[in-house]
């Protein structure tokens, strides 16, 4: 597929020469139009992020290194014995180490296309999955995967060519199918809403940052984590109904003044309610699924959540 921005180049091209020679200004067409304002949305988006194509692909590359080295330490921890007492059958079990398979293919195919710009691709890292147990690597199989979705979807909007982002979607359209068989096969609704969320690098980086003990010389991307955020001591995230009173955690709290909780489907993206350190925030009503939580420093009408109002997260939360 040609790149938009290739594109735009024959278009500019040719109108330069048909300058040249009639007096009269021509005028792009409607489709031409769109094509050349699509593009400078996402180079403008990009530019803002300190981001270029090769940058976004390399930060998928980090991503996918994490999850193949998640199913990778997992399945050497785990017998399938440790899966089948979880209530798995054999093809369940086969289909979850496919999914391990299919990110490492994910890391060649993002290993060539990097290469083949002439830019070294980033390495793994050493990584602390935390998990001790069967049943805890398929949880946060769940987090990981989820999050993998929302960083494909996130990006779209900031890559400039057309084969890169095609080169990703074919990604992420895998993701979505591992999201969902890992809910399905951990008994929870396969499509519990109606919308994916984007996120932005930054905030996905902030989710995957904790898993990740070092890096090596060169690896180490332009993106510094949020700081964390967390629900307070003895309260859980995993099933929070809306409406209710939450308390959360974070050393950055004191200079937040609103709960963004961000999900697919709602217009501008993020809801937003009042924060307090001692008396908390409270769910917005009309919530459901996976919601993605952030202090922020003010609470937009529009909903539209920045990376300059963020002041600590994401913090992922399912919200029934």
């Amino acid at each position: 597929m040609p790149s938009i921005l290739k594109s735009i180049g024959l278009v500019v091209a040719g109108l330069a020469a048909v300058s040249s020679a009639l007096p009269a200004v021509p005028k792009l067409s409607k489709t031409q139009v769109k094509m050349y304002e699509f593009a400078k949305r996402q180079n403008a988006a990009a530019a803002a992020a300190g981001l270029t194509d090769i940058d976004i692909l390399q930060f998928a590359l980090t991503l996918e290194w994490l999850e193949a080295t998640f199913y990778q330490q997992g399945f050497a921890q785990f017998p399938a014995t440790d899966f089948q007492a979880l209530g798995l059958e054999q093809r369940q079990i086969d289909d979850l180490l496919k999914i391990g398979k299919t990110e490492e293919e994910h890391v060649s195919l993002l290993q060539s296309a990097i290469a083949q710009a002439g830019v070294k691709p980033v390495q793994p890292c050493t990584y602390n999955f935390g998990f001790t147990t069967a049943a805890g690597m398929v949880g946060t199989a769940a987090v990981l995967e989820n999050v993998g979705v929302s960083a494909y979807l996130g990006a779209a909007a900031l890559v400039s060519d057309g084969s890169i982002l095609t080169t990703a979607g074919s990604i992420l359209t895998v993701e979505a199918r591992h999201q969902t068989f890992i809910r399905t096969a951990s008994k929870g609704i396969a499509v519990p809403q109606a919308f994916d969320t984007p996120l932005s690098p930054k905030q996905v980086f902030s989710l995957a940052a904790p898993f990740i003990t070092s890096c090596p010389e060169g690896s180490n991307l332009i993106l510094t984590a949020f700081p964390t955020l967390a629900m307070a001591a003895g309260a859980s995230a995993t099933a929070v109904a809306a409406g209710a009173t939450i308390q959360l955690q974070s050393d950055a709290g004191a200079t937040a003044t609103h709960c963004a909780f961000t999900t697919g489907g709602i217009p501008g993206g993020t809801v937003f309610s009042t924060f307090d350190q001692a008396a908390g925030c409270v769910v917005p009503q009309n919530l459901a699924g996976v919601t993605y939580v952030n202090l922020a420093n003010a609470g937009p009408l529009d909903g539209k959540l920045t990376d300059d109002l963020i002041v600590a997260g994401p913090m992922v939360m399912q919200v029934s």
